[in-house]
């Protein structure tokens, strides 16, 4: 079986969303310190100093039209109308001397700010 199992909602997932095995790790660590489910919920929403900024989150369950995918018993959930702009996208979490952080990488993103959190399509 490959590292991440993709699993298919209700609506037709056609290119699959990726959450690295660091990521995982990341977040099933930030889970069990608060005492939740390790779900982490990526949306997209407009802002930023690129137009559309990423959100992260822990959810409690996936929603019925979420798209889900699974790494290491850790599931990322996204709700389609944000799926519809990081569809193929990958999900890792990076460590470096500026800190810590999330970081997507988005195929379908024409350009995107310093920090890594917004985007432009």
């Amino acid at each position: 079986m490959p590292r991440a199992a993709y699993l298919r909602p209700m609506a037709t997932l056609s290119t699959a969303i990726d959450l690295t095995p660091s990521a995982a790790a990341r977040v099933a660590a930030i889970a069990a310190r608060q005492n939740k489910p390790a779900i982490l919920r990526l949306s997209v929403e407009g802002g930023g100093c690129s137009g559309f900024q990423y959100q992260f989150g822990l959810a409690e369950s996936p929603e019925q039209d979420d798209a889900v995918a699974e790494t290491d018993g850790v599931r990322l959930v996204v709700d389609p109308v944000s799926l519809d702009l990081v569809q193929g996208a990958s999900v890792d979490f990076v460590e470096s001397l500026g800190g810590a952080a999330f970081r997507v990488t988005n195929p379908n993103a024409a350009s995107g700010c310093g920090c890594g959190s917004s985007f432009s399509v």
